[in-house]
């Protein structure tokens, strides 16, 4: 629940201590202040001439190199405005070296391809008004606002809609991000990432992947009756209470859909998990792993999994989650990723995971927006537009907590109304 900030400065001013009221006031993520300043910048656009006049069609449908176009004013406007390009550019008469420098630069800061080249969807994140990017901002504020930080020294952040992992710890009374490394996450229409927090408890290489029971309904069991080699040429076999079991009859792929048994796939360079997964025990099965389809990292937008979330660099995050325990080498680990069998690693203290949601994001000083991939940031809005509740002040009662952002339980994110 939002802070009764009128009390709190009652009682700061009683007691005179209003700065230590406000610092109280504020997240504690050190992204807030960043995104603050740029909220500033970003509502000072609300009406700068750069958007009042529309940018006219492309010629061909995208602009190239050497090019002339009706729009190039107003285009090194609306990057002058936006910091892309420096203050004071000169603009030539053709599409010139500086301003597609400084349109990959537009690209890179909202999640575009970034090959200089104005196509249909650059041009589309040109025309969004600074006011909208101004609540864009906003919003990732109040997310930071409702998601608490980490107590523990060491932390993993996901953010879903980035597709970006960060792995950070506190030193010294600040932040220190020492990984990022790009992920895949659940895909948009139907398998979404859920948002939550957990511990990471353990790592298991060379894992078996067991597959889910809806997945194997839906997708495996009718490939296996198109094609009985699917089986074996994916590693695959039955388990059941009879034991294991590579033999494809009518009698085990039955059992697998009426819950008796159930298909896993052996370690091994087509397992779907990769040669690593991550460990943090939650009632969805979500965990963090490698992938064979490693291709896959180079797409900008990236929602191709059944919800699990899939990682660049296993062995980078593996050495970073296990620093305390030595025995764990790279050596050790890249051995233990290529065996027949699954090996664990216990970790001598949890590592917090939080699959967290920001569409608006301050990433090495610069300011980057990426699309609002679940719908989440229109439904925080939404949710924000409600009346608040009035306080109750004259009556003491037990308070009840409102459902947090990023719950246990691993729901998609349920926002209270303040």
């Amino acid at each position: 629940p939002a802070p009764d900030l009128a009390a709190s400065l009652r009682d700061a001013l009683a007691r005179g201590q209003v700065h230590d009221a406000q610092r109280a006031a504020l997240p504690p993520w050190p992204q807030y202040a960043d995104l603050q300043q740029a909220l500033v910048h970003y509502r000072g656009l609300g009406d700068h001439p750069a958007w009042h006049t529309r940018l006219p069609a492309l010629p061909g449908g995208k602009l190239q190199p050497g090019q002339r176009w009706a729009g190039l004013p107003v285009l090194a406007e609306r990057l002058q405005a936006l910091s892309d390009l420096p203050a004071g550019s000169a603009v030539a008469d053709t599409y010139d070296a500086t301003l597609q420098d400084a349109v990959r630069a537009f690209q890179r800061r909202h999640a575009l391809a970034d090959d200089g080249v104005v196509g249909k969807a650059t041009l589309d994140a040109l025309a969004v008004p600074p006011a909208a990017r101004a609540r864009q901002i906003a919003l990732a504020m109040e997310r930071l606002r409702l998601t608490p930080l980490p107590e523990a020294l060491r932390f993993v952040t996901v953010n879903v809609p980035e597709f970006m992992l960060r792995a950070q710890r506190h030193e010294a009374g600040s932040l220190r991000e020492d990984l990022k490394m790009r992920v895949i996450v659940g895909k948009a229409l139907d398998t979404r990432t859920p948002l939550f927090d957990e511990d990471m408890r353990w790592i298991e290489f060379s894992p078996y992947w067991n597959i889910p029971a809806s997945i194997a309904r839906k997708e495996t069991v009718p490939k296996i009756r198109a094609n009985p080699g699917h089986l074996a040429s994916q590693g695959m076999e039955f388990v059941g209470a009879g034991g294991v079991s590579t033999a494809v009859t009518p009698e085990n792929l039955a059992a697998v859909l009426a819950g008796q048994q159930r298909i896993r796939q052996r370690p091994g360079p087509k397992n779907a998990l990769g040669d690593i997964k991550f460990m943090l025990p939650n009632n969805q099965n979500i965990y963090l792993h490698h992938t064979p389809s490693t291709g896959l990292f180079n797409r900008t937008r990236r929602d191709f999994s059944h919800g699990c979330v899939r990682i660049e660099e296993p062995v980078a995050l593996a050495l970073w989650v296990l620093h305390d325990q030595p025995e764990w080498t790279e050596a050790r680990i890249r051995q233990s990723m290529g065996l027949p069998r699954p090996v664990i690693a216990r970790l001598a203290e949890p590592v917090p995971v939080l699959l967290t949601y920001q569409t608006a994001v301050v990433d090495d000083g610069v300011l980057r927006f990426v699309p609002d991939l679940y719908g989440q940031d229109a439904l925080l809005e939404q949710a924000l537009k409600q009346p608040r509740p009035q306080r109750l002040t004259s009556v003491k009662t037990t308070p009840t907590a409102p459902p947090p952002l990023h719950t246990r339980a691993g729901a998609a994110e349920s926002i209270a109304a303040e």
